[in-house]
């Protein structure tokens, strides 16, 4: 009737409308633990933090949680070599 496929028909209709209370009580911890670290900390270490809370979560869902959350972590610079002038 509408050209639409069964399957999409009731995908959507299985698909959540409200908003994920666990991604939202999530994103707020991520950021919590972000601004205490001074913006200091990445993935890694946020995720370390939340681990030590009992938490069960994976780097990568911290990842893309930061990235939602437009957080970016402050790293150092990189080492400027000097370029030898001189052959030994």
């Amino acid at each position: 009737m509408f050209d639409v496929t069964r399957s999409c028909y009731y995908a959507q209709r299985l698909r959540r409308r409200s908003p994920d209370v666990e991604r939202l009580r999530l994103r707020s911890r991520v950021s919590e633990l972000f601004s205490q670290s001074r913006s200091a900390a990445g993935s890694r270490s946020i995720l370390s933090l939340m681990r030590e809370d009992g938490e069960q979560i994976g780097r990568f869902k911290v990842r893309s949680l930061m990235r939602e959350l437009d957080l970016v972590s402050k790293q150092p610079g990189f080492h400027a070599y000097k370029r030898a002038t001189v052959e030994r």
